[in-house]
């Protein structure tokens, strides 16, 4: 079979599944009750084979992971797939880490180590393209700074797994990793990534809190990633500085845009909020209204509604003090934080308590929320990973993006369009005889 009708034959399946999709299922919306069942049937089965590209629309994994303070060795491996659930392969990967690094005077005060990130990014491109037998070779490693750009081209790309890191930043302990299958590089145009940092941590500027983002475009759809570490502690009062530093993140943030930008349309955003889609993830420390005792006892009977009640960063939203209109999926997972380290099964404290161990109440400290239209949630868990005294948290998203080109059609790049368009193929005039048909415009009208 020669390359245009192999083409002609790819247009005719993806037309013919488009043909006979509920008229629904055309159009994303963050409506529950219209996507449960339409973005569902579409998207929640298993894509160890092909993405998620009906009507432009992408299967994005994001997830976020307090390491506290160990590095990555191979045995993570194990843990790094349970938590990336590659038996459903996305076609994004956002992951967001916190303390990759010991939190002490030397790495929060000293010059920036990228040492750790990159061990993290090599384990973590491995354990991605391993998983579909492909070939690996060194990821691009070096974090991008505030100023540079990107844009996929193809002929300059000499990583041979199925999956690229496209962006990488890390301030002190907070890191972030951005990897997207490459079949989603020759079919979009993606540019305008960039990363920003915020220091929001001791005296207000240091980097043992604070976040790490990175903002790109996909064709003419923009996306923000935010990874966050905020202050810790559960006394009264904690809750309004964990406030503050998320409107401190927000203030501060900032995409400037660059020569090469050119004359971008839509231009690139500058800030969080600019953008179509915002996600927002991370150790955001938020704690539970509740004494200790009482806690563990709804922990025990798995009574998460009752648990709910007490949510500090829920109660937060509803009072309007940080997150108002943003969205979360529902928790129907244990806390996430405090886990013993004599005991990894067990949380911190209560009875009996290991010398020396730190008294805490478990909480949902890690969490995934998200911003804009758009965005369908798949899943929301958590892992059981005890390799330090949080539980990795994820969350599986189907989206859309807005194609540039609204004749882009799955499967052919702009040249094979192009040709095909100079002679009527098989595929235009079925579509024309159907189109054309009586019983077509009765059903559309």
């Amino acid at each position: 079979m020669d390359k245009r009708k192999h083409n002609s034959r790819r247009r005719f399946e993806w037309w013919f599944k488009r043909w006979h999709k509920k008229p629904h299922l055309s159009g994303l919306t963050d409506s529950s009750d219209e996507s449960d069942d339409g973005m569902g049937a579409v998207c929640v089965r298993s894509l160890e084979i092909e993405p998620c590209f009906p009507d432009n629309e992408l299967r994005l994994f994001v997830g976020t992971w307090n390491v506290a303070g160990k590095p990555p060795v191979g045995s993570l491996a194990v843990d790094l797939d349970e938590w990336l659930n590659l038996k459903e392969a996305a076609d994004i990967y956002v992951l967001g880490f916190q303390e990759i690094v010991p939190l002490k005077a030397k790495t929060v005060i000293g010059a920036e180590d990228p040492t750790e990130a990159t061990k993290w990014n090599l384990l973590i491109g491995k354990t991605l393209n391993d998983k579909y037998g492909c070939p690996w070779l060194t990821p691009m490693v070096k974090p991008i700074s505030s100023d540079d750009d990107y844009e996929y081209n193809e002929a300059t790309d000499l990583h041979s797994g199925r999956y690229k890191l496209m962006a990488s930043k890390k301030m002190v302990g907070v890191f972030i990793s951005v990897w997207m299958r490459k079949e989603l590089l020759r079919r979009y145009r993606v540019s305008g990534v960039k990363v920003s940092s915020v220091a929001c941590g001791i005296m207000g500027y240091l980097g043992n809190k604070g976040s790490v983002s990175v903002s790109m475009t996909i064709e003419g759809t923009s996306f923000c990633f935010v990874v966050a570490h905020l202050a810790s502690g559960e006394k009264k009062g904690d809750e309004g500085r964990r406030n503050y530093q998320v409107s401190e993140i927000f203030r501060r943030t900032l995409f400037p845009r660059s020569p090469e930008d050119g004359d971008s349309n839509p231009p690139h955003p500058l800030t969080i909020l600019g953008h179509d889609r915002i996600f927002w993830f991370g150790d955001l420390n938020y704690r539970l209204y509740l004494e200790d005792n009482l806690a563990r006892q709804l922990i025990v009977k798995h009574d998460w509604n009752s648990l709910h009640k007490f949510d500090q960063l829920r109660r937060e939203q509803e009072d309007g003090g940080v997150f108002e209109g943003w969205r979360e999926g529902n928790i129907e997972f244990a806390p996430t934080y405090k886990y013993s380290s004599s005991n990894a099964n067990i949380y911190s404290g209560g009875l009996p308590n290991a010398a020396g161990e730190k008294q805490r109440t478990p909480a949902w400290c890690d969490r995934i929320l998200w911003y804009g239209k758009g965005i369908h949630q798949l899943s929301y868990l958590r892992s059981e990973s005890k390799f330090s005294d949080h539980r990795p948290v994820s969350a599986l998203f189907c989206t859309q993006v807005e194609a540039l080109n609204s004749n882009k059609i799955p499967g052919t790049t702009a040249v094979e369009r192009a040709e095909e368009e100079v002679t009527p193929t098989l595929l235009s005039l079925i579509v024309k005889d159907i189109e054309t048909s009586p019983t077509h415009k009765q059903t559309c009208s």
